[in-house]
């Protein structure tokens, strides 16, 4: 059955939906529950949900703004259901996100940034350039620069190591991205990244890289 997608405002969330969100990780980390994603309500724009029939497979919270002038796509909390379609899934609400952001900031590029619970969400980056961190390359001034700017906005950037790019916070639970890949291979490198990361106890990595001008306009990210 094919996904559908749909995006609102935040705004718009009912209680009923926020619980029919939760309910899809109310038996294992990271523990979204009703009171975390009330906040989110709050703290994001918008909201993407993703459909199979009537069942929600998954949700991502974001927003899109311009930080220093700088178009960005920023995903404060998503979570993609442990399935068979993760992958699928995963794919359908970042394809309505990257919509958005080319309405919002056309003939642009585009920064996306989110947190990453484990080395599976490396596949949101698929497609995208200069990702950092990345295997074999050493962050620049400027790159740990965006860490903390993105680690402000997610939080707190006094929480944040600039050299691994591993995010703390101590009040549970923590949002990002939280998904589980069905079958897609992980890109070399990347679960070196995730050594000594707790995720159960709020550490998450800060992940950022560019949405080019004319992928965005070709309608085929995420790839």
């Amino acid at each position: 059955m094919a996904m559908t997608v749909t995006t609102k405002d935040t705004t718009a969330l009912t209680d009923s939906d926020l619980a029919e969100m939760a309910d899809l990780c109310a038996n294992r980390d990271p523990h979204f529950d009703i009171g975390f994603l009330s906040k989110q309500r709050e703290d994001w724009v918008l909201v993407t949900h993703a459909r199979e029939g009537n069942k929600l497979r998954g949700y991502s919270f974001c927003t899109l703004e311009r930080i220093g002038g700088t178009p960005a796509l920023l995903v404060g909390v998503a979570l993609v259901d442990r399935n068979t379609k993760s992958d699928q899934t995963l794919k359908a609400l970042l394809h309505d996100q990257y919509r958005r952001a080319l309405l919002a900031f056309p003939d642009e590029d585009v920064l996306l940034g989110t947190r990453l619970l484990s080395a599976d969400g490396f596949r949101a980056f698929t497609g995208l350039t200069d990702i950092v961190p990345r295997q074999g390359y050493k962050p620049t001034g400027e790159d740990r620069a965006w860490g903390r700017r993105l680690a402000k906005r997610f939080g707190g950037e006094r929480d944040f190591d600039d050299q691994t790019f591993v995010h703390s916070l101590t009040e549970l639970p923590v949002g990002g991205l939280d998904y589980v890949a069905a079958k897609a291979a992980l890109p070399d490198g990347v679960a070196s990244f995730f050594k000594g990361v707790k995720a159960a106890k709020g550490q998450r990595l800060i992940v950022f890289g560019w949405a080019m001008a004319e992928d965005l306009a070709s309608g085929k990210l995420p790839k």
